[in-house]
């Protein structure tokens, strides 16, 4: 085959999108999934209840809802599971160290929203490189009358072995320390301190940090802004920096995680950590301070 014509063949192929062993874009829309529904190295993990992936699912999903990537550790919520337990989830799924993964949810709550990107970052955590979330999640799908099975998919469990990435993980001292730019995932009425939810004990923020919400990563229909408005978002809060030391809370881990997912995957920021036990462990120590009514 001549050169020329094997060029097209490979433009028509990325057209549409079936050229396989590409890294996994951070972002799925729902017309690339369809697309490579067939794609051998590619998991979709739809982390709903059990009740609506019954219902009706996207074809070949596998069924792991999201209580078993973020768990109660009371008096914390939204965990990241022990080590053995997460690789018990992790190869339940189906999920080798190689494997694209696809997280798919719901997109009609904000704690929604960010969940899918939130169990995406916890498989970056546990070491799992190709790891996305689909835009707009279940509820675009069904809008768009794409395909739904109501087969109940089973998989052979992998003996992939996770390793932490510990660098993306902070805890209190990390925050105490001053060096990391502190950044609350809040929306503004909670930073503010004028609201509080009621798994937190006070109202407030830690000193000193800024504002960037979760939420507003989100258009109002569930799917993700523009990636350039994200990021003009971002640089006006934390700066074009992309090396910058951060830290990022919110009250269990949930919203913060979903920002970190973005900040990395998306926009590149090298240096981003979670702080997963956020304002719950916070709260518990009496010396710790938080701030109210205050946008500084």
């Amino acid at each position: 085959m001549k050169k020329s014509g094997l060029l097209v063949l490979m433009l028509l192929a990325l057209c549409v999108g079936q050229v396989w062993g590409a890294s996994l874009p951070a972002i799925i829309s729902t017309d690339w999934l369809e697309q490579n529904l067939s794609n051998p190295d590619l998991r979709i993990v739809d982390i709903r209840d059990l009740g609506e992936y019954k219902a009706g699912h996207i074809p070949g999903a596998v069924s792991a809802f999201y209580g078993s990537w973020a768990i109660d550790v009371k008096p914390l919520d939204n965990q990241v599971p022990e080590l053995e337990d997460l690789q018990d989830v992790i190869r339940n799924a189906g999920i080798g160290e190689k494997t694209m993964v696809v997280v798919v949810g719901r997109t009609d709550t904000i704690p929604n929203q960010v969940n899918a990107p939130r169990v995406a970052w916890t498989l970056h955590y546990a070491g799992i490189k190709q790891a996305a979330f689909l835009d707009g999640g279940m509820n675009k799908w069904i809008a768009e009358k794409k395909t739904m099975s109501t087969d109940m998919v089973k998989v052979a469990p992998t003996n992939v072995s996770i390793n932490f990435q510990k660098k993306m993980m902070a805890n209190k001292a990390d925050v105490t320390a001053g060096k990391a730019l502190v950044v609350d995932a809040r929306l503004p009425e909670f930073y503010f301190g004028a609201s509080k939810v009621p798994h937190v004990k006070k109202p407030g923020k830690i000193p000193g940090a800024v504002l960037l919400p979760s939420a507003w990563l989100f258009k109002k229909d569930g799917t993700v802004r523009d990636v350039k408005e994200i990021e003009a978002m971002a640089i006006g809060v934390v700066g074009k920096d992309k090396t910058k030391d951060m830290v990022l809370y919110c009250d269990s881990g949930r919203l913060s995680a979903g920002l970190a997912y973005v900040l990395i995957d998306v926009l590149g920021y090298k240096n981003v950590r979670m702080y997963d036990a956020s304002l719950q462990d916070w709260v518990e120590d009496p010396k710790a301070q938080l701030v109210m009514y205050n946008w500084n």
